[in-house]
């Protein structure tokens, strides 16, 4: 069956189109334009606006967290640490009732570095057995949560260059999509003095991995962390430094290395103490939201009171202005807990996308951090924008986001590779 998607304004992921017809024919994207033939399911979308569907670049999930990323339009979840690697998610490549996922495993860093220092020490989620054995559980996940089960992950442990080198082919046969290192001393999320991977560590892992042709992220807080990666050779960052506000000359190097940035505001004003509260209270998100992650949006890491999130702001229109490719992601947690708060999946990438205007982008430039751009560096080239042949994940939002970027809420559908998802929460 072919659906014609008619009288829609296109955005297509970078730039609005005079088209205003799509036609899907099964999973796929196949034509633009024209009239929609006989015989086809048409989808009136006056007064619409239709996307791409929306990537975020910086999560850890779960079969619940992919489920909700999708009812709010987020149809691709890059996980930053965690199981999605390439084995594990094979029973999810056709399930259109959850996100997409692509995984770097688990990231490389020392013995007891971050992100240790984040679970409270009796921390053990109902569903998912001993916390350090890795072994699955038998008990249900509260509310409902669907998440993942199978074999303990590759823990790459490292403290020295030969450790990370050697890790690193192990975490590519084990399925890692791409390579995260953890640079992280601990001291925005207030535990200073964590180990942390020195420079020469971190050099030697982020040669191997591109020895094997992977892509590399750095999990870095604080410009120190970020000039390491930068001087490591790096490809992208999973954070922006909340620290210090920018100077032109970290602007510089990283705009020099030509490394990406996933800002993730959203968690750096959580690190703050800012909740999400404001969001939840849209009927456009809370209508969508299960209780306990409600309470999660409605709460904060509050971990580093003292950061300013405009310096965070300031700095992502510095990196912007300096032609820094930037990235939505939001560093949402598997399951719904308050402590890791003010983030969850799928609505949390439409408040990055609010932030990244607050700082200065375009609507437009905004949406394009959350479709073209991730799916350009990630090398996801059937995705990320309106395009014949490609993947018929699209979101379709009453208004006009690439003149108001709130509309992105606006959902009226969600298709993923072509199958139309039920919105209700």
């Amino acid at each position: 069956m072919i659906t014609a998607i008619t009288n829609a304004r296109v955005f297509d992921g970078e730039r609005v189109r005079g088209e205003t017809t799509v036609l899907l024919d099964g999973t796929r994207i196949s034509a633009i334009g024209g009239e929609a033939p006989a015989g086809a399911d048409v989808v009136d979308a006056s007064g619409a606006t239709l996307m791409p569907g929306l990537i975020d670049s910086h999560v850890h999930t779960s079969e619940d967290g992919l489920a909700l990323a999708l009812r709010f339009g987020v149809t691709t979840e890059l996980e930053m640490q965690g199981m999605y690697t390439k084995g594990f998610r094979e029973h999810l490549l056709d399930d259109d009732s959850v996100a997409d996922v692509r995984s770097s495993g688990f990231g490389i860093t020392p013995p007891g570095g971050h992100p240790s220092e984040l679970l409270p020490d009796d921390f053990e989620p109902a569903g998912h057995g001993d916390a350090d054995s890795g072994e699955p559980g038998q008990d249900e996940p509260e509310d409902g949560a669907r998440h993942a089960q199978g074999p303990a992950p590759l823990m790459p442990f490292s403290s020295t260059p030969a450790e990370a080198v050697a890790f690193v082919p192990r975490l590519v046969a084990a399925g890692s999509d791409y390579i995260k290192f953890m640079v992280d001393d601990g001291s925005v999320e207030g535990h200073p003095g964590l180990p942390m991977l020195d420079q020469a560590t971190l050099t030697a892992g982020v040669a191997e991995a591109h020895r094997h042709g992977m892509l590399t992220i750095a999990h870095t807080l604080t410009v120190d962390a970020t000039r390491m990666a930068v001087e490591a050779g790096i490809d992208g960052f999973a954070h922006l430094f909340m620290d210090q506000p920018h100077t032109d000359e970290i602007i510089g190097l990283i705009a020099a290395s030509g490394a990406f940035v996933a800002p993730c505001v959203v968690l750096n004003a959580s690190m703050t103490g800012v909740t999400g509260s404001d969001l939840a209270d849209d009927p456009r998100v809370g209508s969508r939201l299960t209780p306990a992650w409600n309470e999660t949006l409605r709460s904060s890491y509050n971990r580093y009171p003292q950061g300013a999130l405009e310096d965070v702001l300031a700095s992502v229109k510095a990196l912007h202005d300096a032609g820094v490719d930037l990235l939505a992601g939001t560093d949402a947690a598997p399951m719904p807990l308050p402590f890791l708060g003010g983030v969850i999946h799928g609505a949390s990438v439409h408040h990055e996308l609010q932030y990244l205007v607050r700082a200065g982008l375009t609507p437009v430039q905004a949406l394009r951090a959350a479709t073209l751009t991730p799916a350009r560096r990630f090398g996801l080239t059937d995705r990320g924008r309106i395009a014949e042949g490609l993947r018929a994940d699209l979101l379709l939002v009453d208004g006009d986001p690439t003149t108001t970027i709130a509309d992105t809420l606006n959902l009226r559908a969600v298709w993923r590779r072509g199958t139309l998802i039920r919105l209700a929460a």
